[in-house]
């Protein structure tokens, strides 16, 4: 499993272009004040918060997330980036960028679609706290540029949603070009369910094909591993938790195996298709109840259930207490 944020040596210089001092935030984060001058930069899920908030901190600049997040050359995007804009439209870009983020991060891409809608979250996986807003914003802003620069136009969501309160709300709207909502049960980039197939300008199916090699070289080595297996097939599940029960052929299709692999393969480790996916409901269910305002309703409804009692009862064999009391249980130790 991926346990650590490669932060990109240029964050350095985009910093210092926005006149924000890096020593300052180095300090304030509580990391090293020579990070930048290492080769290939590893953090933990905490010290990349760490980085964020004191980023926010000490730009004092509300926009410094959407700043950092938008990028107009093209020289300067990192490669799975550049291989996002090789795609053939939007949707395949997110597709492609979800496949490989778990490559270099424990942070996932969520998609998915209905009601004509199409939504795009993200997840980091090894989060104990709320992540940064200005964090959130940044990958919002992130995805907002592959699809500007990608489709040549200025695509906006149908909205933006925010768990946590904003100050900022009317400069957030200018950016995204679309109303901004906070309060709301999740972050989310809400677009029309159309927008996806937006075609790309930027599309070089050579350029990728070049690219796909090696990183289709690293998701092998990275699948040959034994708990790596385990967590992709854990974080794919994740991927189709979407209001549905995700099965053991749609997980293997994603995958790119057949049904009876992933099941020898799991068999193999001692584990099952049923063992994973109650891990995956696990987690999710920890992350939905410590970092939303959802309902255990709508929660019971995103991770596959048919009710609020059935996933009630699955939680109560998970942490020993109904999903209510744990929620509460944890507000109480963010509070102290």
């Amino acid at each position: 499993m991926v346990k650590h944020f490669r932060v990109a040596v240029g964050l350095h210089a985009r910093l210092e272009e926005e006149g924000v001092q890096v020593s300052a935030v180095l300090r304030r984060a509580g990391l090293p004040q020579n990070l930048f001058d290492q080769t290939r930069i590893l953090v933990s899920t905490e010290e990349m918060f760490a980085l964020w908030q004191a980023i926010r901190q000490v730009s004092n600049d509300p926009a410094i997330g959407l700043k950092l997040g938008t990028e107009t050359k093209t020289e300067r995007f990192h490669p799975m980036g550049i291989a996002a804009l090789s795609t053939e439209n939007f949707g395949a870009a997110v597709q492609h960028m979800a496949r490989y983020k778990k490559l270099s991060a424990p942070e996932e891409i969520l998609y998915r679609t209905e009601g004509g809608e199409w939504t795009i979250q993200f997840s980091w996986t090894l989060a104990v706290e709320a992540e940064p807003q200005t964090l959130i914003e940044h990958c919002f802003a992130w995805v907002l540029t592959i699809a500007r620069h990608g489709s040549g136009t200025r695509i906006s969501p149908l909205r933006v949603e925010f768990v946590q309160p904003r100050s900022h709300l009317k400069l957030l709207e200018r950016h995204f070009g679309c109303s901004v909502i906070d309060g709301q049960p999740r972050n989310a980039m809400v677009f029309r369910e159309s927008d996806a197939a937006l075609p790309f300008v930027t599309r070089n199916i050579e350029l990728l094909d070049m690219l796909a090699p090696q990183f289709e070289q690293d998701l092998e080595q990275y699948t040959s591993d034994e708990d790596s297996f385990l967590e992709l097939v854990r974080n794919t599940i994740q991927q189709k938790l979407t209001g549905h029960r995700p099965t053991i052929e749609g997980v293997s299709s994603d995958l790119h195996i057949s049904s009876r692999t992933l099941q020898r393969r799991l068999q193999e480790l001692g584990s099952s298709f049923q063992q994973i996916l109650d891990e995956a409901r696990h987690q999710m269910a920890r992350y939905y109840l410590r970092n939303s305002a959802l309902e255990l309703n709508e929660a019971a409804y995103l991770l596959g259930y048919e009710d609020a009692n059935s996933f009630t009862r699955a939680f109560r064999g998970w942490e020993g207490v109904p999903p209510g009391l744990w929620r509460e249980a944890q507000r109480a130790l963010t509070i102290n």
